[in-house]
């Protein structure tokens, strides 16, 4: 089984890679916001849960969505060959969590997958992506900006985590989605050796 974490900032490609990368190795792309935006239509029992927090302005907790995850995971273990998560962790105790689930379905973590993008880049992409995705958000440069910020601040310490267990394989982001995607396999397939 293979596990692997894409990381990187807004803007950075991950969705874009993240299906190739799912389909070519025979993952499953686990992106948080999708899973529970299927909880929530399914009206599951962590769906029900996670819509009262959501109904109240709060966001959902981290167990809330640890137990989707391993829903997921118990659900689909015998189908894949592993799991790529996106979106996922973005704070060190949601790492800890997911390590702690992982250890427990008797797996782990094999590598953190990082795209780094400089913020002018990611700038420029996400204002290119406003011209079509409808969302305000991507139309504005100091959004934009903050939120590059923000994920230095609050989500880069998660490589840190990752760092301390040799597992964090850096790749540049930046030039063509199939030159970074050939780089993203080279080092996918280092790690199954």
């Amino acid at each position: 089984m293979l596990n692997l974490i894409l990381f990187g900032p807004p803007g950075s490609g991950k969705g874009t890679q993240a299906a190739r990368i799912a389909e070519r190795y025979s993952l499953l792309h686990l992106s948080t916001g999708d899973m529970l935006r299927e909880e929530l239509r399914n009206e599951s029992a962590l769906g029900k849960e996670a819509k009262r927090f959501i109904d109240g302005g709060h966001l959902v907790p981290d167990e809330v969505i640890i137990g989707m995850i391993s829903d997921k995971i118990d659900a689909t273990s015998e189908e894949v060959d592993g799991y790529l998560f996106d979106g996922f962790p973005r704070t060190q105790a949601q790492a800890e969590a997911l390590d702690k689930l992982l250890e427990l379905k008797g797996t782990r973590i094999d590598g953190l997958l990082a795209l780094e993008v400089s913020e002018d880049e990611i700038t420029q992409r996400i204002l290119k992506r406003g011209e079509s995705s409808g969302r305000s958000d991507d139309r504005d440069p100091d959004i934009i900006r903050n939120r590059f910020r923000v994920y230095l601040e609050e989500t880069a310490p998660v490589a840190e985590h990752y760092e301390q267990q040799d597992k964090v394989i850096r790749l540049p982001g930046e030039g063509s989605i199939d030159t970074i995607f050939e780089s993203l396999c080279s080092a996918i397939d280092k790690l199954e050796d």
